[in-house]
């Protein structure tokens, strides 16, 4: 694969990736029918978070407290995984931050297709980050419709700052040209599973991020989100 760094400094996987194949790697049977190729392997997804903690806790190396704010229900093993290594970090850097944690979950699916609203849930309940600095962590930016309004619905609670990380952004043909602060991977337009990102609840506990059959690209609805 010959990925490159460009953008927001971010890994960018080409358009004619065509993954490694399944056999390479240990595949749950349950699954085997429906992958069609590992685009990015658990171990590469690992390094390239911890290399956004550290971008991450050097950006807000002074802040005197930090909300991290997570977007269920994709969102959830990324943010793990970024909160255990700031955590690593924090313990050995001469300036740690205090960091506290919230869930929302946003809701725009609906199969493999995309609702024309987006309902922003758990949301009641976010005075604490008046006055703070917030990091969003999200599995997946497509078009980046969604986080558009997902940050204009916070500026109501009147925080410090705000940045966003998302895992993965999607190269697709109705994006507004929002980028996230952190991004760890640009992908092509094809719909992909793993590492929490899920198809009708399904996939969420493989490890990578896979390509799946008949989801992709050229055109088909996954390439069309919000």
């Amino acid at each position: 694969m010959k990925a490159s760094m460009a953008g927001n400094d971010c890994v960018v996987i080409p358009d004619d990736w065509q993954g490694y194949k399944l056999d390479l790697f240990c595949i749950p049977k349950h699954y085997e029918d429906d992958l069609e190729d590992i685009m990015i392997p658990s171990g590469l997804i690992d390094d390239r978070v911890e290399r956004l903690a550290r971008n991450i806790c050097q950006d807000f190396g002074h802040a005197d407290h930090l909300v991290a704010l997570c977007v269920l229900k994709g969102g959830y093993k990324f943010f793990a995984d970024l909160l255990d290594k700031i955590k690593q970090l924090n313990r050995n850097i001469e300036h740690s931050v205090p960091i506290s944690i919230d869930f929302i979950r946003v809701k725009s699916y609906v199969d493999d297709q995309t609702s024309d609203e987006v309902q922003i849930l758990g949301v009641d309940n976010l005075d604490n980050i008046t006055g703070k600095n917030v990091l969003i962590v999200e599995d997946i930016v497509d078009t980046g419709k969604t986080m558009e309004r997902l940050l204009k619905h916070l500026e109501q609670y009147k925080p410090k700052r705000v940045r966003v990380t998302s895992l993965l952004v999607k190269r697709t043909k109705g994006s507004t040209g929002y980028r996230p602060d952190y991004i760890g991977f640009e992908i092509p337009c094809r719909f992909v599973v793993g590492y929490a990102l899920d198809y009708n609840e399904h996939f969420r506990d493989l490890g990578g991020v896979r390509g799946t059959r008949d989801r992709e690209q050229d055109g088909g609805d996954s390439c069309h989100l919000i």
